[in-house]
């Protein structure tokens, strides 16, 4: 089993000349930052508060996803903190101003870390800075899939399949926001409570065996126009069967393989869709902030905190997100 090292000493010299170690050993060999003035003219420095944790960071651990990092390599993308220094170009940011990522360039599971300039964005005061670190990856990410790829329209009905960890959080209030029809599945008690708090009009318990029928019932046999796809590996063959004429499915996250019957698309002239938010281009991303921080602002884009654990419980953290019995909110680390 793969074990992250004790947490590390980071020496901070002020200024830009910054030296970070990260944590390491076993794939994350350590990750250090020297002077970095040599290409920090369209970077930010970030003394991390917050640092969100996603699924894809387990994968990308073990080896399975199909991006590799360069190492060293420390995950981390989702930072809230505050500036500690920016590059010379850099002008929209100073020291001092509260921020969240969308990406690190050092990575995020650190006490300081280095974030290129336009994937930093202002951090509202109306929210803390756990709630900024739930902010970016689930949020863009929500967004691009709704509107970028899936091209949801007011009135269709979505359903998210797995809405109560982060990114079925902020679908379930990006979704509720512009209009949609909103269905979400949990597989708890408390994580369907969860979902109806956050923007769904109905949540559905996806442990249940019938649960399925449920959802065509609700829908009086008509189905969903989009399915936001949280576990593909698991659940696309029954999404197929869930959707309406021309219905999408969006494909966020997946563990493995499937079968699936083709036909099934045919008969109803469905799409599955892959969404990777790594794929998007600056105007794309730059969509996505300006709905984000407007949600933000207009006060229904609030992000749910789950389970927060020190940094040095990193592997606890990890074994939780990809083995607990239900998600309930964003993970974060707190150094």
């Amino acid at each position: 089993m793969f074990r992250f090292p004790a947490r590390r000493k980071i020496r901070y010299k002020g200024g830009l000349r910054t030296e970070i170690t990260a944590l390491s050993g076993h794939g994350y060999a350590q990750n250090r930052i020297k002077n970095p003035n040599r290409n920090f003219c369209c970077r930010v420095l970030i003394k991390v508060h917050a640092c969100g944790v996603n699924p894809v960071e387990t994968y990308i651990r073990s080896g399975t996803y199909a991006r590799k990092p360069a190492l060293p390599y420390t995950p981390g993308s989702d930072v809230a903190g505050v500036v500690e220094g920016v590059g010379e170009q850099v002008t929209a940011f100073k020291k001092g101003d509260r921020v969240f990522t969308t990406d690190t360039v050092s990575g995020g599971y650190a006490d300081y870390t280095v974030a290129a300039a336009d994937k930093v964005f202002p951090l509202s005061d109306k929210l803390d800075f756990r709630q900024g670190a739930a902010v970016g990856i689930p949020y863009f990410t929500a967004y691009r899939a709704l509107f970028q790829k899936g091209r949801a329209k007011a009135g269709e009905t979505v359903l998210v399949h797995g809405a109560s960890g982060g990114v079925g959080i902020a679908t379930c209030q990006i979704a509720r926001a512009y209009g949609l029809k909103v269905l979400g599945t949990a597989g708890t008690e408390e994580g369907m409570n969860t979902v109806m708090r956050n923007g769904a009009h109905q949540a559905f318990n996806h442990r249940e065996a019938n649960y399925t029928d449920k959802i065509k019932e609700y829908t009086q046999m008509e189905g969903v126009d989009i399915i936001i796809e949280m576990l593909s590996n698991i659940n696309l063959a029954t999404d197929l069967q869930l959707l309406a004429y021309a219905g999408r499915v969006m494909v966020v996250g997946c563990r493995g393989s499937i079968e699936i019957n083709p036909r099934d698309t045919m008969s109803k002239e469905s799409s599955i869709i892959g969404v990777g938010l790594f794929l998007a281009t600056e105007e794309e991303r730059q969509e996505c902030a300006r709905a984000v921080l407007d949600g933000i602002e207009a006060g229904w884009l609030k992000p749910t905190v789950g389970p927060e654990y020190p940094l040095e419980k990193v592997v606890k953290a990890h074994e939780e997100i990809i083995h607990s019995g239900g998600a309930r909110g964003k993970m974060v680390l707190l150094p």
